[in-house]
C-alpha cells in the first residue's frame, strides 16, 4: 500500500494530508481512489482528523480540480437560511431579501460542494437536500426556473450518523444518498507514529514562518506525543505545538507529559474514594470539555447544544477548568 502511494506523496504533501501509519495509508489510498469519479463521497472521524482536509485532496486530486471548492459548515448556518444557502433566492423572496443571492450549489458549479457537519441540518434541511442530491436539481427561493445542477457532494460528519437515524433525528434516505462512497479518517492516538511526524512538520512550518533562530523538538518528545488520547486530534497537536513554540526560552522545545493529571491505577488505590473519585471527574470534564470546545470553535451554546447541558453549565466548566 505505501508502495501504491509513494508517486503521490508530494500531492498529498501538498494538501497536508501527512502520515506513515498503515490506518492513515488506508484513508489516503480510498482518497486516491475517489478522486477518479464523481460519486457523492462521505468522510467520517472525530473532530480534528482533518475531513476538510480529505475533502480538498478529493477534489484537488480529481479533474475538477480548477473548477470551485465551495465548503459550507451546516453548523454555523441558521435553520431558517440553510436552504437560502444552498439554493439562492429571488429578490423580495422573503422579508430580508432585498436583492437576489447565488446559492453555493451555483457558486460551486462545475466543483465540488462540501458539507462539514452534515448531522447538525434540521429535518427540513434534510428533507431539502434529499431532494436535490436525489435529482441533482434545485430551485431558488422565490425563483421560478429548476436549473440542473453539475456539482459533486462531499459531506463529513463526526457523528455517528446510523445512531442518528435509529434516534430519529436523521433521516435513512438521507444517509443512503450521502454514504455511496466513505472512508473513515483514524484518531491520531491510533497513527502510532504520526504524532511526532506531524510535530516536526509544524516546527518547521513555524521556523519557516518566524523571524527568529529556529527551534527543534526535544529528543524525548515523541514518546510523549505518542502516548497522549489527543480527543482533538491533529487541530490539538498543532495547536499545542505553536503554544509550546512561542513560550519555549531556548532553541529546544519540550513536550510536558500530561500524565500526572489523568488517573492511575495504583495512585488512586492509595486515596480516599471521594478524593479519587473527584479527580477522575475532573479529568474528565477536562478532556471532554477540550475536545468540545475544539468541535464547535469555542462557541458556548453550540457547544450547549451538542452536549445536553445549559448553557451556564458549560460556561462553568469552561472557567473551572481555565479553558479557551
Amino acid at each position: 500500500m505505501a508502495a501504491i502511494l509513494a508517486a503521490d506523496s508530494d500531492d498529498f504533501t501538498r494538501l497536508n494530508l501527512i502520515g506513515r501509519s498503515p490506518s492513515f495509508l488506508a484513508a489516503l489510498l480510498l482518497i486516491k481512489k475517489y478522486a477518479g469519479c464523481d460519486a457523492t463521497v462521505l468522510i467520517e472521524g472525530e473532530t480534528g482528523t482533518g475531513k476538510e482536509l480529505a475533502a480538498r485532496g478529493i477534489h484537488y486530486l480529481s479533474r475538477r480540480r480548477n473548477l470551485p471548492f465551495i465548503p459550507l459548515n451546516c453548523g454555523a448556518i441558521p435553520e431558517n437560511l440553510v436552504e437560502s444557502e444552498l439554493f439562492g433566492h429571488a429578490r423580495g423572496a422573503f422579508t430580508d431579501a432585498k436583492e437576489a443571492r447565488t446559492g453555493l450549489i451555483a457558486q460551486a458549479k462545475g466543483g465540488t460542494l462540501f458539507l462539514d457537519e452534515v448531522e447538525t441540518i434540521s429535518p427540513r434541511a434534510q428533507v431539502a437536500l434529499l431532494r436535490f442530491l436525489q435529482d441533482k436539481e434545485y430551485r431558488p427561493i422565490g425563483g421560478a426556473p429548476v436549473t440542473d445542477a453539475n456539482v459533486r457532494i462531499v459531506a463529513a460528519s463526526n457523528a455517528d450518523l446510523k445512531g442518528l437515524v435509529n434516534q430519529g433525528s436523521f433521516r435513512i434516505d438521507l444517509l443512503y444518498r450521502l454514504d455511496v462512497l466513505s472512508v473513515h479518517l483514524p484518531p491520531l492516538r491510533d497513527r502510532g507514529g504520526d504524532a511526532a511526524l506531524l510535530a516536526g512538520v509544524f516546527v518547521e512550518r513555524l521556523n519557516r514562518q518566524s523571524q527568529g533562530p529556529p527551534k527543534a523538538l526535544h529528543a524525548d518528545a515523541a514518546r510523549v506525543l505518542d502516548t497522549r488520547p489527543w480527543p482533538g486530534n491533529v487541530r490539538e497537536l498543532e495547536n499545542l505545538i505553536q503554544r509550546e513554540y512561542v513560550l519555549a526560552t531556548g532553541d529546544t522545545i519540550e513536550i510536558s507529559d500530561p500524565g500526572g493529571d489523568a488517573p492511575d491505577d495504583e495512585r488512586t488505590a492509595t486515596e480516599p474514594f471521594r478524593v479519587a473519585k473527584a479527580r477522575a471527574v475532573a479529568h474528565f470534564e477536562r478532556t471532554y470539555m477540550s475536545a468540545l470546545l475544539v468541535r464547535t470553535h469555542g462557541n458556548l451554546s453550540l457547544a450547549a447544544r451538542l452536549a445536553g447541558k445549559d448553557r451556564s453549565d458549560i460556561g462553568r466548566l469552561v472557567r473551572k477548568h481555565g479553558l479557551r
